[in-house]
């Protein structure tokens, strides 16, 4: 007979929620614990850990560390490659340009800065889902960027293709030491972050005021 005075033990985070709510929840502890270990060193264990929930929570949503590795992957890379796409479409200065699409990349990751990394990952099991999606958001961006950069073309400041593809790299990888500034800065907001790199731009550019 059952004690009326023993309460059942409740598992953490295993309360009833909308699947779209679990689902942000799961993403976001997946997110955090990709950008912290890295891809290999995962565990979906430790990340049901971080959500309070169960491992096999973790599976009935997402049926693998692969399967939620893409999730995390599209959940941020699409929005961003939207976010970028609406910058680059809209005709600016080219420095302006930059500025604006910092500030939206800042953005869309203001919940999961880390996710710039996961995108970046590259230790991933070779010709799988997960090095599929990560390679497309990749080079989706790298080629709005290449785009972007092309408008230097457009001013007469870049008249060689090499020159050019050297731009894009450097753009990339500028933005991914600016994520990983922020990384280490969390209490750092998205707005600030976006005039900071605006101003870092702009003395860089030598267009500051």
């Amino acid at each position: 007979m059952t004690n009326p005075s023993v309460v059942p033990r409740r598992t953490p985070g295993t309360s009833k929620l909308p699947r779209a709510v679990r689902e942000e929840q799961l993403l976001d502890a997946a997110v955090r614990e990709f950008g912290a270990v890295g891809y290999a060193a995962a565990s979906l264990a430790a990340i049901a850990d971080r959500a309070g929930v169960s491992k096999a929570l973790v599976l009935t949503y997402f049926g693998s560390k692969e399967s939620l590795f893409v999730a995390c992957v599209n959940g941020v890379g699409d929005p961003m490659i939207e976010a970028i796409e609406r910058v680059i479409t809209t005709p600016q200065p080219p420095v302006r340009m930059a500025e604006a699409t910092l500030a939206a990349i800042f953005m869309v990751l203001e919940s999961r800065p880390q996710a710039w990394n996961v995108i970046n990952e590259r230790g991933l099991p070779a010709g799988g889902p997960a090095a599929a999606a990560a390679d497309r958001v990749r080079r989706t961006i790298a080629g709005q960027a290449s785009r972007g950069v092309s408008r230097l073309t457009d001013l007469d400041l870049v008249h060689d293709a090499d020159d050019l593809s050297v731009l894009t790299e450097v753009w990339m990888s500028s933005v991914t030491a600016v994520v990983n500034w922020w990384l280490r800065h969390p209490d750092r907001a998205a707005t600030e972050m976006s005039d900071r790199s605006a101003r870092v731009l702009r003395i860089i550019t030598g267009t500051g005021s």
